[in-house]
């Protein structure tokens, strides 16, 4: 709790910087940054990529009801309908849970005309099921620990920007003719000072960017153990029957 009201708190502290700028000004922190803000600004332009790629993979790919696709197949295995219950699956093969559910239901499948039964039909429902999460799982996840790498980085040349512009001024008031001095002062501060904003306001964006798709990725994550589970017990009691 102390970690988000200490974002929010520097959100709302560069929004309020930033509103009280004009263009102008903005142009000119930028321009008196030097290398290290093309370098946060190409950082910001493979944040906004890696989001929309993430975000179509999260919300619009793998946008499914679990709850109800997993009650729609109960009906089915429960009247053996094991077949029709894998032809449902094919058609959602391309959400990670449609394609394990799909999976196990054509492992059991084809173990069930092979003759297997029992505890060694059982063992083949379940690995039908581990093998496919284990192959697709990973990849709901996959990409975001890049969004927390790119915030560190950002914050870092920030803090690397505000060292050469400090270095910069102190360099100024020891050696710059007294006529440069207050030019070359003024634009040093400015550059310490605006690197460590346009770090950070790249960087905290990009972490509530982070933690919203994690969250997101999570979600599914635990529908697809939850109802991976329900289905298996599900077709083992439908066995008993």
């Amino acid at each position: 709790m102390k970690k988000v009201g200490l974002k929010l708190l520097l959100v709302t502290f560069l929004i309020f910087s930033i509103a009280n700028l004009s263009a102008k000004n903005i142009i000119d922190i930028y321009m008196d940054g030097g290398p290290v803000m093309h370098i946060i600004t190409g950082l910001l332009v493979i944040v906004i990529i890696l989001g929309i790629i993430k975000y179509w993979q999260l919300a619009i790919k793998e946008k499914i009801d679990a709850q109800r696709f997993y009650l729609k197949l109960k009906g089915y295995i429960r009247n053996h309908q094991t077949e029709e219950a894998s032809r449902i699956c094919s058609q959602f093969k391309k959400t990670t849970l449609g394609f394990i559910f799909w999976s196990g239901f054509l492992g059991y499948n084809d173990a069930l005309k092979s003759g297997k039964k029992g505890q060694e039909l059982q063992r083949v429902l379940q690995n039908s099921f581990d093998e496919a999460g284990l192959q697709s799982i990973p990849k709901v996840e996959g990409g975001i620990f890049w969004f927390e790498i790119i915030a560190q980085v950002a914050t870092l040349l920030g803090l690397l920007g505000t060292i050469f512009g400090l270095i910069g001024a102190f360099d100024a008031l020891a050696n710059a003719p007294e006529a440069d001095k207050s030019r070359l002062l003024t634009q040093g501060i400015s550059q310490a000072m605006g690197t460590t904003a346009y770090g950070l306001i790249v960087a905290i964006p990009t972490m509530f960017l982070k933690g919203a798709l994690q969250a997101r990725a999570d979600k599914i994550i635990n529908d697809i153990d939850e109802f991976s589970v329900k289905v298996i017990n599900q077709i083992n009691y439908s066995m008993k029957e």
